[in-house]
């Protein structure tokens, strides 16, 4: 809970940059102090706030963006996030003109990569970090010498990638074992997945689909081992390899189901 200062920033003071970090991209000071610049070319990366219509017109290139997905997917604040909870098997990064739209304007490149079965969003966000900053480099040459060439988007098949809150992060056990897996995986390290046992709202960790062709109420306990907990879902059992209760270190789902006196047939919500 300390304040620190952006990796970005430590190295454009090390490399002797000038540096500004206005409260609001909107301030006139700041806009001022930008066009004073004459800027040819803007770059934005994980912004996350619209840009006024003054300061995308300073420089004479405009601004780009590097965006984690393939766009017209998944605009908006946690695209990588969203890819894998919807079980995507590939992803990507696109370098865009930035318009006064969310995620909007034509793209000059884009670059793919897979997610593996077993990926989480911080394994996907390195790769895009590495693959986007290679294209970004790619893109700005090919601005500089006049051949880049943006194209439109294909804006009926635009999906949405929203911020992602903790509230989203409750386990639903109606749905499939699948969904919940997928779920943790783009979910982790933040905000993760937890359900409510004896009324602790209690984090779910190291999590595997089983399948499983018997049926039972979604929730149900299953089967307590050395393994983990199986829970029964709406389509499959969800084994729960590591339990971490409010205030406390994560422990294996086993000893943590003896502390809280679980058991099978016993139902989590």
């Amino acid at each position: 809970m300390k304040m620190h200062v952006p990796p970005v920033i430590e190295l454009a003071r090390q490399s002797g940059l000038s540096v500004r970090q206005p409260e609001k991209a909107r301030d006139p000071v700041f806009l001022d102090f930008v066009e004073s610049l004459q800027p040819d070319l803007g770059v934005v990366v994980a912004y996350g706030k619209i840009l006024s219509t003054r300061l995308l017109a300073i420089p004479s290139h405009g601004f780009i963006n590097v965006h984690g997905s393939l766009l017209p997917k998944y605009r908006g604040a946690a695209p990588i996030q969203r890819a894998i909870e919807a079980g995507e098997s590939v992803t990507g990064v696109s370098i865009m003109k930035v318009d006064e739209e969310l995620d909007h304007g034509p793209v000059f490149a884009t670059e793919q990569t897979a997610i593996r079965p077993d990926d989480h969003s911080f394994h996907v966000a390195e790769r895009l970090a590495l693959s986007g900053a290679s294209l970004l480099r790619k893109v700005i040459d090919e601005i500089e010498s006049g051949r880049a060439v943006a194209r439109e988007q294909d804006h009926a098949n635009a999906t949405l990638a929203p911020k992602i809150s903790r509230e989203q992060a409750r386990v639903s056990w109606t749905d499939p074992a699948r969904s919940l897996y997928n779920r943790w995986r783009a979910f982790d390290p933040w905000p993760g997945l937890f359900t409510s046992i004896a009324n602790e709202d209690v984090k779910l960790s190291e999590l595997s689909v089983i399948e499983d062709p018997r049926s039972s109420s979604p929730g149900t306990i299953l089967d307590i081992s050395s393994s983990g907990l199986d829970v029964s879902t709406g389509d499959g059992r969800l084994r729960i390899g590591t339990l971490q209760r409010p205030g406390r270190k994560s422990v294996s789902a086993s000893l943590a189901a003896h502390d809280l006196g679980l058991g099978p047939g016993d139902t989590l919500r």
